[in-house]
């Protein structure tokens, strides 16, 4: 994968980039958020067809272990992580109670 070079990968010997980097440092942050949008739409389709799949063989709507083993990916991230993971799953799965075949 290419990425951008980091204005930080020439910092000066005291590891900061000077103040003339920032707008640099700003458009790194736009692509990794543009790559972050791209890649959550990927996770949310893939988990969708998944659970469409599992639902289709007569599995269950949810399975729990699966989302604890997404919860605890995230969990180096701390109390923010988990709230990213929730996001991540309801996008995958939508909002739990919700009827089947809305």
């Amino acid at each position: 994968m290419i990425t951008p070079t980091s204005p930080i990968e020439s910092a000066p010997s005291d590891g900061l980039p000077g103040p003339e980097q920032i707008a640099e440092l700003r458009k790194e942050i736009d692509w990794l958020d543009a790559e972050i949008v791209r890649l959550i739409k990927r996770r949310t389709e893939v988990s969708k067809l998944i659970g469409r799949v599992r639902l289709a063989n007569g599995g269950p709507r949810l399975v729990l272990n699966r989302e604890n083993d997404v919860l605890a990916r995230y969990r180096d991230l701390g109390k923010e992580g988990q709230q990213i993971a929730m996001a991540m799953l309801s996008l995958g799965r939508g909002p739990l109670g919700r009827e089947r075949d809305r």
